[in-house]
Order: C-alpha cells, then sequence, then structure tokens
C-alpha cells in the first residue's frame, strides 16, 4: 500500500471522507443549490524551514499518532513500514530540492 491508500483507508475506517474537497461541485449541485461558487487555495512548502516543519509534522504523525496505532492494530501496516514513511519525509524534508504544493478545493453556496 502507498501512503495515501494507508491515509485513505484509515480514514474511510473512521467514517470520513479524506477526498471530499473534489466532490464538493457535485454534492452542492446533488442538494439543489443553484448558486455555487467554486474556488482553490494553495499552500507551498518550498524553503527549508517550511519543509521541515511539513515533513516533521507527517513524519511524528505516521508514527507517533491515533492513526499510526490504528494502522499497525488493522494490519494495514506495521511499525517497520510507518518508520520508513517517517524516514522519507524526513528525507524529502532535507533535500534542497524538495518541494510541495497542496491544493485546496472551495465552494461558496449562496442561499
Amino acid at each position: 500500500m502507498t501512503v495515501g491508500d494507508l491515509y485513505r483507508a484509515a480514514a474511510h475506517a473512521n467514517g470520513g471522507q479524506p477526498d471530499a474537497g473534489r466532490h464538493l461541485w457535485a454534492w452542492a449541485h446533488a442538494a439543489g443549490c443553484e448558486q455555487v461558487e467554486a474556488t482553490s487555495s494553495t499552500w507551498c512548502y518550498a524553503d527549508p524551514a517550511t519543509r521541515d516543519a511539513w515533513g516533521s509534522m507527517w513524519a511524528d504523525r505516521i508514527t507517533g499518532s491515533a492513526i499510526a496505532n490504528q494502522l499497525v492494530d488493522s494490519g494495514m501496516a506495521s511499525r517497520e513500514e510507518l518508520e520508513e514513511i517517517a524516514t522519507s519525509w524526513r528525507d524529502w524534508a532535507a533535500h534542497p530540492d524538495g518541494w510541495i504544493s497542496v491544493l485546496h478545493g472551495e465552494i461558496l453556496i449562496h442561499v
């Protein structure tokens, strides 16, 4: 399983929809909303400080949070696999060419 697969599986197991943003437009229309405005914004982590903050946060989250325990307890991942993922986050954060942009889909419903 990829990191994304693990995250989605844990979110679904908790009753969440980790990819909700891509469905917002359709959900609004399906709910009968006629005046829907779609926008987006982004977060970008490219300099050493922001890469370190983002990479460290995910490394810590994947090894020492409720999601880590859930993944191990459910058999979806081992502690060793989660440590490998954390190491990858730290390696990415330390690399001078590392960067990530996180897209946020947003809607405004006018009623």
